[in-house]
C-alpha cells in the first residue's frame, strides 16, 4: 500500500511529494497514512465482531461507549505493535 500511495503522490501531487522528500518526512508520512488506514479497518472489524450496532446505540448508549473505547484502545495497541514500532 505504501508504494502505491508513494507513486500516487509522486505523479498527482508532485509539490507535496517533493516537500515530504526534501524534508526527510516522506517515510514518516507513508507510515502514518498506512497506520491510520489499518486503525480504521480494525475499528470497523472489531465493532462488527463485538456486535456494536445502531440497535445497541438506541438501547444502551453507555455500553456502546464502553465497547467503542475498548475497541479503539485494542486497535491502537495493534497498530502500534505491528506498524509504528516495528
Amino acid at each position: 500500500m505504501g508504494q502505491r500511495y508513494k507513486r500516487h503522490l509522486k505523479s498527482n501531487h508532485r509539490v507535496l511529494y517533493y516537500n515530504y522528500l526534501t524534508s526527510s518526512r516522506l517515510y514518516e508520512h507513508l507510515v502514518d497514512t498506512r497506520a491510520e488506514e489499518i486503525f480504521q479497518e480494525l475499528i470497523k472489524s472489531l465493532a462488527e465482531k463485538d456486535n456494536v450496532t445502531e440497535k445497541l446505540k438506541a438501547e444502551n448508549t453507555f455500553l456502546l461507549i464502553c465497547k467503542m473505547n475498548n475497541i479503539r484502545n485494542c486497535a491502537s495497541e495493534i497498530v502500534n505493535a505491528e506498524v509504528i514500532y516495528v
